[in-house]
């Protein structure tokens, strides 16, 4: 699916949003969408808590630095997952939920899955979709809020969107794609026939799939146009590069976990670039570098296209051969706060 420069375009309601299950802002109140960026540990010239976060969300305004903690459960993250913790919606057949991580909690490392790391709970009129890059993240259900030690030192984003239940039966077609590693999750009979490879995954079984990528437009609640990009193992190929550059026809800047000697170097060798970004300042910290990142996201280099997206995968030979994806903005505001975090980039 070419999704174009036409995604480009912004219908964003009126209307609030309503409540139910959806994501949560610092005051725990539902809102459309909103990003963390948790800073490193480790900063050119400084150390720092290794919990503090960047908040920005879909009521206005750009960047501010959280009152909370990411480690707290009083920030966007823990209010949010909180519908699941002491809402207890995991013991609820009215709900469908899904946890997964390729790096889950407790339990020990599987290879053969995506690359990919997030939290679905919906109802049958609406719910959420976080994708964040954190290994062993979240908790299980039962265990309440609870933030990885192994999380402090690398930076880290999340995305939550809140999206009414027919986008969220779109989004159950995009994780097939993505082949998650489900660690806890419930799809209750009265969502199976909806949701059929939501339930072939939680069972550990892969579903058919119809092609080697594909490419969804989405719809929060209010009405503001993502576009979730999921590939599977069968694209070999880095999806930065290969596909979403080409297919939002803009060239790239791009912030994945730098490893020495596993990052694929900057590419221009097709018609729409990708640049690999080397250093990060966040407002009002000092800068850091990528290799102390692992979040993955990019933003155009020109500014007249605006698109940002954010997702599960590295650029570095391995996770080409990986499912996983990008969930992709064309919102202004978005583009201009992680734009400005640019420092310093590798040209080709």
């Amino acid at each position: 699916m070419d999704i174009g420069l036409c995604a480009q375009i912004i219908v964003v309601f009126l209307c609030p949003v309503t409540a139910g299950v959806s994501c949560q802002d610092e005051a725990g109140e539902p809102v459309d969408w909103f990003i963390i960026y948790k800073l490193p540990m480790y900063k050119i010239g400084e150390v720092g808590s290794g919990v503090d976060y960047m908040y920005l969300d879909s009521s206005g305004g750009s960047w501010h630095m959280s009152k909370y903690l990411v480690n707290t459960s009083e920030g966007a993250l823990g209010q949010t997952l909180n519908q699941l913790y002491k809402g207890k919606a995991y013991q609820s057949n009215s709900s469908v939920y899904a946890f997964y991580n390729d790096a889950p909690p407790v339990l020990d490392y599987i290879q053969g899955y995506g690359h990919t790391k997030g939290v679905l709970l919906s109802d049958h009129s609406q719910g959420f979709w976080l994708s964040h890059s954190i290994p062993h993240f979240p908790s299980f259900p039962e265990r309440g809020y609870r933030y990885p030690s192994s999380g402090r030192t690398n930076g880290q984003t999340a995305l939550c969107v809140t999206y009414s239940y027919d986008q969220v039966q779109l989004i159950a077609k995009q994780l097939a794609y993505l082949y998650p590693r489900f660690y806890n999750c419930s799809v209750p009979a009265m969502f199976s026939a909806d949701l059929p490879q939501l339930s072939r995954l939680c069972e550990g079984n892969k579903a058919a799939l119809t092609s080697d990528k594909w490419a969804e437009p989405l719809l929060s609640v209010r009405g503001e146009k993502f576009v979730s990009f999921a590939k599977s193992e069968r694209f070999v190929d880095d999806i930065y590069t290969g596909w979403v550059a080409q297919d939002l026809h803009t060239d790239l800047l791009v912030e994945t976990w730098q490893r020495q000697s596993h990052a694929l170097p900057s590419n221009c060798s097709l018609p729409k670039h990708t640049m690999n970004i080397k250093r990060i300042r966040l407002p009002g910290s000092v800068p850091f570098q990528s290799h102390y990142d692992h979040s993955k996201w990019c933003v155009s280099l020109a500014f007249k296209d605006q698109v940002t997206c954010l997702g599960d995968l590295n650029r570095e030979r391995a996770q080409m051969w990986r499912g996983g994806g990008l969930i992709c903005s064309f919102n202004p505001r978005i583009y201009s706060a992680f734009r400005l975090l640019v420092d310093w980039y590798i040209g080709c």
